[in-house]
């Protein structure tokens, strides 16, 4: 309902009522009921009304208010994450770039050995630097996109993961029995970057050969699954250096009110994500 709906609402319901209470009265209450009663009774039955109408439309400004904030908040993150990309791209990615073709220079112009390698091992680290910069950057701008794909298409979460998985190099089992009305759409922007996340991860490190990932859940309460019978990890992996990815996977589901467990089981490493009770 519009804002300007409800204004009308405001206005003429009121107005309405009392029109038709004063015909009612005079066409069929006036032997029953005096003209001073009459009189007392048209301003408690507009209050009656108007408290009637009233609340009913403020709970509705209210949750109006309240998706408007959300959004607010939802789009300023959004345009902070893209202006790091700009950043990270104009400034990080320019200069390592610009680092490597120095460095392929200085190779050029030294023919020891042992400068060859130093330059070559610069170089590696050069690239791998670069390599993971474009990596935060896309992914700091798919997370917009799937952010603004979930507003326009709240239906598109499991299309999301299917599309997900067939750029991995991983053959992947997807059950996925979660229903798209049981989270919101910031869950559903952060939960997909999870997902993202905990595949990337896999298919960069695991070496895995057969993955899946299940999906269920009831009204409140819902669990995913990923699993891959990859190299897997010991100790705490969120304690491990340079582990951003798994530890900013389980700062979202802590900041969301989730539970995240990473663990091995046999052959297999499983990445549990769980809103509720849910088992």
């Amino acid at each position: 309902m519009s804002y300007k709906q409800i204004k009308w609402m405001i206005l003429l319901i009121p107005t309405i009522t009392v029109a038709l209470w004063e015909y009612v009265r005079h066409q069929f209450f006036l032997p029953y009921i005096s003209m001073n009663l009459g009189n007392w009774l048209t301003p408690v039955l507009v209050y009656l009304v108007s408290i009637t109408l009233l609340t009913q439309l403020f709970r509705i400004l209210e949750r109006i208010q309240k998706e408007l904030e959300q959004e607010r908040s939802a789009k300023v993150q959004l345009e902070a994450r893209e202006q790091l990309a700009r950043e990270l791209h104009d400034g990080i990615a320019q200069s390592l770039f610009l680092l490597s073709v120095k460095a392929e220079k200085l190779e050029s112009e030294r023919s020891s050995e042992q400068h060859q390698q130093n330059v070559r091992s610069i170089r590696k680290t050069i690239h791998e630097v670069n390599r993971y910069v474009r990596q935060a950057i896309t992914s700091l701008r798919l997370e917009r996109e799937e952010s603004q794909m979930v507003k326009s298409n709240p239906s598109s979460l499991l299309k999301q993961i299917q599309f997900m998985a067939r750029d991995l190099r991983t053959p992947m089992e997807l059950q996925w029995d979660l229903k798209d009305q049981q989270l919101d759409d910031k869950e559903k922007v952060e939960l997909i970057a999870c997902i993202r996340e905990a595949l990337t991860n896999m298919d960069k490190h695991a070496s895995a050969t057969a993955a899946s990932i299940r999906a269920a859940g009831m009204s409140n309460s819902w669990k995913v699954v990923i699993k891959d019978n990859g190299t897997g990890f010991t100790g705490d992996p969120f304690e491990k250096v340079n582990k951003f990815g798994l530890r900013i996977m389980k700062e979202r589901c802590e900041e969301m009110g989730w539970v995240m467990n990473m663990y091995r089981q046999e052959a297999y490493t499983i990445i549990e994500i769980r809103k509720g009770a849910y088992a």
